[in-house]
């Protein structure tokens, strides 16, 4: 397997780094940015005191620990309420690679925060992410997601690319984990689950396994647990909006909007938990026919996904307010509810659309908050 096959969607490798990081530089959007940050700088100072602090990098992990490492822990400090991470149930081995199949919370922080995790916990590399082509608008973005480890998927294909595609990227996948020594991170399904309810796509399952055997990727069923969604009033109005015109359909300055919201707005507790590696059930699989195999798999690892979710006052607050009871009340207090319809009123008055349906968007956004107690208690029977 030649690593020129991957080149239309690897990462940057250790000696691209350097030039990848002076054409970043030079890139005049991204000069605009770094502008709003310290805009009394001139430009030469920013770019000379950036060229110094990337002395000594060679690969994108060294980036990672020397630029991304400290933006993540600002972010966690300045937006939420700390991110706690849980390996318990992972060998003891710690040279091990894995693929994290993890539900999918944030866009840009579910993998972000999982690095740095990592490599607090004493684990020697990161992960490699895939990231959709349709968020990779401007050269900038891709240049720096590239360098950050990413590798690309590509979106809005015909059926035809979408099978070149896939293999492509399965076999990138067998080749970082195998021969490139690397972690991986890929949701469960393709999009964020709206309503918070994770579930495995199969064909999520069945593109890993296009590049080879599932048991050599050492697939490991992450979840991550939001106390707080910044984005759920966004996803409220989307739903809204699907549901008052069936044909509506985001813009890529939504997808950008829902970026900068999932990054800078309000989380809560965060918590990673790692799920027993498929590796050591996975042969209670073999014999089945091809689509039972991947049935049962998406089923047993949407169990350990569920099974690991922390549950926060507000999700049971949201069940019992869902379903009129207060079967759950011992798990929250007056003041965690005066707290979360608090935080609920402040989400629903960010939605400004026409005909705005106050008690549609409320159910909507108790769901979102109800269903992972639903998905646990089923997974704990």
């Amino acid at each position: 397997m030649s690593m020129n096959e991957f080149d239309e969607i690897r990462p940057y490798e250790a000696g691209e780094m350097k030039q990848a990081f002076n054409d970043l530089l030079n890139d005049r959007q991204f000069s605009m940015i770094l502008k709003g940050f310290a805009p009394w700088l001139p430009k030469t100072v920013r770019n000379g005191f950036l060229k110094l602090l990337f002395i000594g990098i060679k690969t994108p992990l060294d980036f990672q620990k020397r630029f991304m490492k400290p933006i993540v822990n600002w972010i966690i400090r300045k937006h939420s309420d700390g991110c706690t991470f849980d390996d318990a149930l992972l060998p003891a081995d710690k040279s091990l690679r894995y693929t994290f199949l993890s539900n999918h919370r944030d866009i840009v922080l579910d993998s972000a925060f999982l690095d740095v995790k990592l490599v607090e916990a004493g684990y020697p590399t990161t992960v490699e992410i895939g990231i959709g082509d349709n968020l990779l608008i401007y050269p900038w973005i891709k240049r720096l997601v590239r360098m950050n480890k990413a590798f690309t998927v590509r979106r809005g294909l015909t059926a035809h690319e979408m099978m070149r595609s896939s293999q492509l990227m399965s076999r990138y996948i067998h080749y970082a984990v195998t021969q490139k020594k690397e972690n991986i991170w890929i949701a469960q399904r393709e999009g964020r689950a709206k309503d918070s309810s994770d579930h495995t796509q199969d064909a999520v399952l069945k593109m890993l396994a296009m590049g080879g055997d599932l048991s050599e990727l050492n697939i490991c069923p992450l979840t991550i647990s939001y106390e707080f969604d910044p984005c759920d009033y966004l996803k409220a109005q989307e739903f809204q909006q699907k549901r008052d015109n069936p044909a509506f359909k985001k813009s890529r300055q939504d997808d950008l909007d829902n970026m900068k919201t999932g990054i800078f707005g309000y989380k809560g507790r965060v918590h990673y938990h790692c799920g027993t590696p498929i590796n050591q059930w996975l042969g209670e699989l073999d014999g089945l026919p091809r689509n039972e195999f991947f049935q049962q798999l998406s089923q047993r690892i949407d169990q350990e996904i569920h099974a690991g979710y922390r549950l926060y006052p507000c999700n049971y607050i949201a069940l019992d307010q869902l379903e009129g009871t207060s079967a759950y009340a011992d798990h929250y207090t007056a003041k965690d509810v005066e707290r979360f319809e608090k935080y609920l009123a402040g989400q629903l008055a960010k939605i400004s659309i026409p005909d705005k349906d106050e008690a549609f968007l409320r159910e909507r956004m108790l769901t979102m908050y109800a269903n992972p107690v639903r998905n646990y208690l089923k997974a704990k029977t």
